[in-house]
Order: C-alpha cells, then structure tokens, then sequence
C-alpha cells in the first residue's frame, strides 16, 4: 500500500498525455474548442497528478512524527 500513491501517478501521466495529445489533434483538425477543453482537461489531470505524487511522499515519511 505504500506505492500506491505514485501507482495512481503513473497512471494519471498517460491520461494527461493522452489529453494532450487529443487537444493537439484537435487543434491540428481546426477544431480549436477540442484543443482547449482537452487542454483545460489535461491541466486539471496534471495537477491532480501533482497531488498524488507530493501527498504520497508526505504521507509516507519515516522517522520521528510529532506526538
């Protein structure tokens, strides 16, 4: 369990990529709202890929806690 945080990472970084890339598609088919909401969608998926990422590393640190 105590990898699963950045499992939950890993997996968030091919959606956020895949988002992008389906904005970047979108906008090379002259359809500039799919650009933008895939992009608005692939910025929300990186932030909360960020969040997975530093709550893990919080969360998992070792040694003394406070009482």
């Amino acid at each position: 369990m105590k990898y699963f945080g950045y499992l939950v990472g890993v997996v968030w970084i091919f959606l956020v990529l895949s988002a992008f890339g389906i904005a970047r598609d979108g906008a090379a088919a002259g359809q500039p709202d799919v650009a933008f909401w895939w992009s608005v969608i692939g910025s929300l998926l990186a932030i909360a890929t960020l969040g997975a990422f530093i709550g893990t590393m919080i969360h998992n640190r070792v040694g003394p806690r406070p009482h």
